[in-house]
């Protein structure tokens, strides 16, 4: 059986043995960021729009990153990890950026640690999803629009409860609203309305992840001459749209089927895949 590996901080241990230290504040406090990458023919891919986002959010949460912390510093060791864990397909990898132990809700350093862990997943490039999925709107709690929304922060909690309540509903994933009642993201993806071949997406002052497939999404839709604004949107938009589809770094692009009794296509979101496909693979 295949053994994966990760990196705690510059030590390099098998996924199998224990990895994380008593202590850590990312496990005690949420006290951390992180960046989820998909790797693909054994190397990961879009990093530096991984890098930029997971160093502005250390700098949100007030973290002190050491200078040598750079773009090679990461590369140089996901690419191990990646060699001795045996992934030359597909893949996808997670970087933590942790303050440092110690203290309570007070830390006694700013000082930071990373994490890294990688793992194979099936498919080498992007696939779009055979069938659809189904979704509603989750309003039992709101995500605020502040500093710290656009960023992945350890603090996941709303994304859980909401994932946990559309499968109590017998759904595939629900849509997380903003506290002005904007529908921003999905538990664990961006969001995208077609209408008329035009794509709509919530903008990032509506509080929605600034995730690195939606800005992928948006260039290569410019690019090839699909229009793109961002925009408020809301349930009345969901029920005139010709399709839906959700976007994050692993998956690429997932195609919604329906909401409640609306029904959607998914032609605009294959033509994307495609594109997806055309770049990285």
């Amino acid at each position: 059986m295949m053994v994966n590996y990760v990196n705690n901080n510059g030590e390099v241990l098998s996924s199998e043995d224990f990895t994380i230290k008593a202590g850590n504040r990312s496990y005690l406090y949420g006290d951390g960021v992180f960046e989820s990458i998909r790797i693909i023919n054994g190397k990961p891919i879009n990093l530096l729009n991984h890098y930029n986002r997971m160093m502005e959010g250390a700098k949100r949460l007030k973290m002190r990153v050491p200078s040598y912390y750079d773009l090679d510093f990461f590369e140089s060791r996901i690419v191990e990890l990646i060699q001795k864990s045996g992934i030359i397909h597909g893949g996808k990898c997670r970087v933590s950026l942790d303050r440092s132990m110690g203290g309570t809700y007070l830390p006694e350093s700013n000082e930071v640690e990373f994490f890294i862990e990688v793992m194979p997943v099936d498919e080498y490039g992007f696939v779009l999803n055979k069938k659809g999925k189904e979704i509603d709107v989750y309003t039992e709690y709101r995500k605020q629009k502040d500093n710290l929304a656009n960023y992945k922060t350890k603090n996941g909690l709303i994304y859980v409860l909401a994932a946990i309540a559309a499968k109590e509903k017998g759904l595939d994933d629900y849509l997380i609203t903003n506290t002005s009642n904007g529908i921003i993201e999905a538990t664990s993806s961006n969001l995208f309305v077609v209408s008329n071949g035009v794509l709509y997406t919530p903008g990032l002052d509506e509080g929605c992840l600034a995730g690195t497939m939606r800005m992928q999404v948006i260039n290569l839709a410019l690019e090839n001459g699909i229009k793109v604004y961002e925009c408020n949107i809301l349930p009345q938009n969901l029920l005139v749209a010709d399709e839906i589809f959700l976007t994050n770094a692993i998956s690429g692009l997932t195609w919604v089927s329906g909401y409640r009794t609306k029904r959607y296509f998914n032609n605009v979101a294959r033509r994307i895949v495609d594109l997806l496909n055309e770049k990285w693979t």
